[in-house]
């Protein structure tokens, strides 16, 4: 598994979507939003550096909150906007690749599943069941790369292979609606 060191020592040529390992240093790098620690505490941690809310934009992170099928949470980069309760995003250690965990995969479903559609709880494409998981899971919010009010940071930059060339859009909202 490899750690944050070998995420930031790749060459700058390498891309994004050759890192294998945990979802938070992806997550950091493909978004550019300096937050350190467990997926779980991004959202404490981003309160007075960053903006935060409950509507996605491209290039915020997804804050998943810990929970039983989550014990360190996970977070995830906003790659596109589809509809109001359908987005993509890239992030890694989510599916297994040839029964491993740790790669990245570029523009899946995320459905907002929640009763007042504020994206406090999602479903996840996951490509062993190629469509959405059963599982709903909770979610804290998205962090915006803008500083937060008086923060002394700079805008976050989110990487240029956040989305590809053509994403699967009408895959996306089957996978979201059709039950």
């Amino acid at each position: 598994m490899l750690g944050a060191a070998s995420l930031l020592a790749a060459p700058a040529s390498a891309s994004i979507l050759d890192y294998v390992g945990e979802c938070v240093p992806f997550a950091r790098q493909a978004s550019g939003i300096q937050i350190w620690g467990d997926a779980w505490t991004w959202w404490g941690q981003a309160q007075g550096k960053y903006q935060r809310g409950d509507v996605p934009e491209v290039g915020s992170v997804v804050a998943f909150a810990k929970s039983n099928a989550l014990r360190l949470g996970h977070v995830s980069v906003v790659s596109r906007i589809i509809e109001p309760r359908v987005i993509m995003v890239t992030h890694a250690n989510w599916s297994r690749f040839d029964g491993k965990r740790g790669q990245v995969e570029q523009d899946v479903t995320l459905f907002d599943v929640s009763s007042g559609g504020d994206w406090s709880e999602v479903k996840v494409w996951y490509r062993d069941t190629r469509g959405l998981g059963s599982t709903t899971y909770p979610v804290h919010g998205f962090i915006y790369g803008r500083p937060a009010s008086g923060a002394k940071i700079a805008r976050a930059r989110p990487a240029p292979e956040l989305t590809g060339d053509r994403p699967d859009y009408v895959g996306s909202l089957i996978d979201a609606y059709a039950r």
